[in-house]
């Protein structure tokens, strides 16, 4: 009923699992060429050396007094001074520019400086370098009063070797009651500067000091001046090397000198000096009832070999050569010292107030001067007509300066805002240099050489804004001849 039976296969294929492709492949870069290369260093060798003490002693020249240099002396003496007086006399090196000379270049203006607080309400009345040549004051004020003054003035500073100089901020400023007229930095010490206000005081200040930097003053009264002061400088006290006097000069014809007492915040009048109208020469003879007419000074300047000479220039037009050792007292009694006339000689006179002179640094007998006539004129102190009459023809003159390092280089500053430079080697009626020292015509009122930074000037104009000048390599170097020429000009025989 049973039996066995073989039927067929029955596959039943996976729901969850497919079956997968698969291939192999391989790839392979390109064979790379490598090389090696040795590298050797050159061969060096170090060695110490080691000089030996110098056990010799040396003996300078001028402490030598052994037999052999006398003798080396007398052997060589004769043969260079038969060199040296036979280059003196030498023609071959006239006319000769130095490469210094060579890259001159032009002036340009290195600093702008002005106090903005005075709104260009004032103007800078005077200017003076401290004896480093680092430090330049100016005084603000104003020239056109009508009555009593009531500006609020100032003294500002500027150090203009600091790395930044801030042109618009001063870095000392001293307030005064009225309008300052001239300054004068200490010839030696640098933080001592006088100044002269419109009130007729003279006033020291020390830059040194942290508060109160007034040293002393003249105050008021019948011992100071009653007019406004034109200029004050500082004068080496008569057989003294390092003390120093103020002296003063005013529109009352006063010239006085004062010396510093600092224990007594005072300065105490020592000599009294009066220009008098009775100099002037007869073309221009003032008319006045009083026996003793004084005439308003508005200029002064030393000698630079004489220090009992000085010259004055008068608001009348006067020019006068004075003497500090005269006793030629008017008997005034007005003043606790005596009031000295010292007028020894007269010039020919300008025709308006003598706005500025300067007597050379280099020739004992030269003199400058300058006035509202328009006229900078070079005179020899011995003759009473100028030797060169320079016209601009740029309205008043109001300063005139010598180099202090060209013996023939002098400038002027105008009514019509220009510095001119002029180089008398060259020419004495052209300037070498017209600088705009105002870019709106201002008068230039001021301008002063630095004497111990020889490329440094400063001018300063009536709207209060002071231009710090770096002059030019041909205008600051001593040329070959120079002096000579100057003693050319210098010779009266020769204008005659």
């Amino acid at each position: 009923m049973f039996a066995d039976e073989i039927v067929g296969e029955v596959v039943f294929n996976s729901s969850w699992r497919k079956e997968r492709d698969s291939s192999s492949t391989s790839t392979q870069t390109r064979l790379l060429k490598t090389s090696d290369v040795a590298a050797q260093s050159f061969k060096r060798r170090n060695a110490e050396a080691q000089t030996d003490t110098d056990t010799k002693s040396y003996q300078l020249i001028e402490e030598d007094d052994s037999d052999a240099l006398l003798q080396f002396l007398k052997q060589v003496e004769p043969m260079i001074s038969k060199a040296l007086n036979r280059n003196t006399q030498s023609t071959a090196f006239d006319g000769y520019v130095s490469a210094a000379e060579l890259e001159s270049g032009k002036c340009s203006v290195v600093h702008t400086l002005c106090n903005e607080e005075h709104n260009g309400l004032l103007s800078v009345t005077s200017l003076s370098w401290n004896s480093t040549g680092s430090v330049v004051a100016a005084s603000f004020g104003r020239f056109d009063h009508e009555d009593w003054c009531v500006h609020k003035a100032s003294l500002c500073s500027w150090n203009v070797n600091k790395s930044v100089v801030t042109g618009n901020k001063p870095d000392t400023i001293i307030d005064t009651a009225s309008c300052l007229l001239t300054v004068a930095f200490h010839p030696v010490k640098p933080a001592l500067i006088a100044g002269g206000s419109f009130n007729g005081e003279v006033m020291v200040w020390d830059y040194s000091r942290d508060t109160d930097m007034l040293v002393a003053t003249s105050g008021k009264g019948d011992e100071s001046h009653n007019e406004p002061i034109s200029k004050v400088l500082w004068q080496r006290a008569p057989g003294k090397r390092v003390r120093y006097n103020v002296l003063s000069v005013g529109m009352d014809g006063k010239i006085l000198i004062w010396k510093l007492d600092a224990d007594k915040h005072k300065l105490v009048l020592t000599q009294s000096f009066v220009l008098l109208a009775k100099h002037m020469p007869r073309s221009v003879k003032i008319k006045s009832s009083k026996k003793h007419q004084e005439m308003g000074v508005t200029s002064l300047s030393f000698s630079s070999i004489d220090e009992d000479v000085f010259y004055m220039g008068a608001e009348s037009g006067g020019m006068f050569k004075c003497s500090f050792a005269t006793d030629t007292d008017i008997g005034d009694g007005s003043q606790s010292t005596p009031l000295v006339d010292p007028v020894k000689f007269t010039f020919s006179p300008h025709h308006g107030p003598v706005y500025s002179m300067a007597g050379s640094p280099h020739h004992r007998n030269l003199l400058l001067s300058c006035s509202s006539d328009t006229t900078l004129r070079l005179h020899s102190v011995l003759q009473t007509q100028p030797l060169v009459v320079i016209e601009p023809a740029c309205g008043y003159l109001y300063a005139a300066r010598w180099s202090p390092i060209r013996p023939l280089v002098l400038a002027v500053t105008t009514q019509d805002g220009q510095l001119l430079i002029y180089d008398l080697r060259k020419s004495e009626t052209t300037p070498v240099e017209s600088l705009d020292a105002s870019p709106t015509k201002q008068s230039i009122y001021t301008m002063e050489f630095n004497s111990k930074q020889r490329h440094l000037m400063a001018s300063g104009d009536a709207l209060g804004v002071i231009k710090v000048w770096r002059l030019n390599d041909e205008l600051t170097v001593e040329s070959a001849a120079e002096r000579e020429l100057l003693n050319k000009l210098a010779d009266v025989s020769s204008h005659e």
